[in-house]
């Protein structure tokens, strides 16, 4: 088993690796990052492999996904409908026991759709703060995603609770 400060820094290193497919766009990368039923010993032959050691990943706003096959394919659709993100991770914790980890972090997200039809320049930058938890298990491989889950960080209104109506009911 390894030493408690090298399994933290491979969390961090697969968490790392993680956002940079993302930003990368690498579909295959971010796909060899997720758990298979073979990291877990299982035989595919006789175990639906989408069933197996099921992996799970909350999208902010998004209903839960789970299984290889749910899983992939919405990172399929995210990356197929984002020419560009960034990923700036703040607040990174990470937690190892045993062969499990948890990492939880603020995504700071920078993003931009696509181009207009007029074939201008990308769309409009767009930022969205999500804190997010991976749940990360040591495989013969290294650390492989388990879990992905993000919500969304409601931003404030910006009005002060005096500016009230003094009729409102509290």
């Amino acid at each position: 088993m390894s030493a408690p400060h090298t399994d933290v820094e491979q969390v961090e290193a697969a968490n790392t690796a993680f956002y940079e497919s993302l930003e990368q766009g690498d579909f295959e990368e971010l796909s060899a990052l997720w758990l298979t039923p073979s990291d877990l010993g299982v035989d595919e032959e006789y175990h639906d492999p989408a069933d197996t050691g099921v992996i799970s990943c909350v999208h902010p706003g998004w209903p839960v996904l789970t299984g290889r096959g749910e899983v992939l394919r919405s990172y399929a659709l995210i990356m197929a409908n984002t020419d560009y993100i960034q990923f700036f991770l703040t607040d990174v914790h990470v937690s190892v026991t045993g062969d499990t980890a948890l990492v939880t972090c603020t995504e700071n997200i920078l993003s931009g759709g696509p181009a207009p039809a007029d074939g201008g320049e990308l769309g409009p930058l767009v930022g969205q703060l999500v804190v997010a938890t991976n749940v990360f298990r040591r495989t013969p491989f290294g650390w492989k995603l388990w879990s992905h889950h993000a919500s969304p960080v409601l931003a404030e209104s910006g009005e002060d609770e005096e500016d009230t109506d003094d009729d409102t009911p509290a």
